[in-house]
């Protein structure tokens, strides 16, 4: 069983950064985990954000968010972050991390485990 538990949402201004991090417990999160950032802002459905295969050797990210956003993670520390810079009023959301158990990240599909999620406010 994995938990995950996403920290460093807040309020920024527009064109401000925020590092979002997700931190996994359990003793079987490895590198076997392919991670995965969503969000979910008020009214729409989650939508993908980015995402980062089991041993990091590959990312992905929504149009909306290249070049602007990061994902990385550490396998030993067992968490997953996303540094979101250049950051605009759309990108008020929650933001929530998931892990699919898999090398690879697949999407769309389904998730295996779910953060509970942390709300990120962007005032223009």
């Amino acid at each position: 069983q994995v938990q995950l538990i996403e920290s460093g949402g807040g309020l920024v201004q527009a064109g401000g950064s925020l590092r979002l991090s997700c931190a996994a417990s359990g003793r079987t999160f490895s590198s076997r985990y392919a991670m995965g950032w969503f969000r979910q802002a008020p009214g729409k459905e989650r939508e993908f954000v980015a995402s980062i295969d089991g041993s990091g050797g590959r990312t992905r990210y929504a149009d909306s968010v290249k070049g602007r956003f990061t994902i990385s993670r550490d396998n030993a520390e067992k968490t997953v972050d996303l540094q979101m810079n250049s950051l605009k009023p759309e990108d008020t959301a929650v933001y929530y991390c998931a892990a699919q158990v898999a090398w690879f990240f697949s999407w769309p599909a389904e998730m295996d485990y779910w953060g509970k999620g942390t709300l990120v406010t962007v005032s223009s």
